[in-house]
């Protein structure tokens, strides 16, 4: 199945000049979503994790189909003020501004084996700050897998030092 025609490009959102890729017409397609879940798991069946973030909000969605699917639990990395104390922060870039995601504070124990799950990696900022967060708490990130990529927006250089997996790229487009 190509996944890449799954997912819908809305021209010009949040702002102009912004191809905004929605995984929502992903999402929506049984068939579609499984194969990327499936995808995800095939990739790390066997593999030894302890623990699986799920980037705010949209990486929810295929890090627990994928904890699940592994036996593994869930972490979620949420925006500041959206998960109960005790937890830790860390600040990070955007396009257009900062933002501060925060972890539970007792979510991560000192050598634990980490897989990363977002949506989607543009510039980096937000997937660096949860890569931050685990190394916080004594973890080991594993690798970092996105469902899709923007190589041109070079979000890989700031998390270069990680195993990266991708799915889709959406190159110049």
């Amino acid at each position: 199945m190509n996944l890449k025609e799954k997912i819908r490009t809305v021209p010009h959102w949040p702002i102009e000049g912004v191809m905004f890729r929605d995984i929502t017409s992903l999402l929506q397609d049984p068939d579609a979503f499984r194969a990327a879940c499936d995808a995800l798991y095939n990739r790390y069946m066997g593999t030894k994790i302890d623990k699986i973030v799920g980037i705010d909000a949209r990486g929810f969605f295929f890090a627990s189909v994928l904890g699940y699917k592994l036996g593994i639990g869930i972490v979620p990395v949420r925006k500041k003020g959206k998960l109960p104390p005790e937890t830790i922060q860390q600040e990070y870039t955007l396009e257009y501004g900062k933002n501060v995601v925060e972890m539970r504070d007792d979510a991560i124990k000192k050598g634990e084996k980490v897989l990363i799950v977002d949506d989607l990696i543009a510039t980096g900022g937000t997937v660096a700050a949860a890569t931050k967060l685990v190394e916080k708490l004594g973890g080991e990130v594993v690798e970092c897998a996105f469902i899709i990529e923007l190589p041109d927006l070079k979000g890989r250089e700031l998390i270069k030092n990680y195993k990266i997996f991708t799915l889709i790229e959406f190159e110049g487009e």
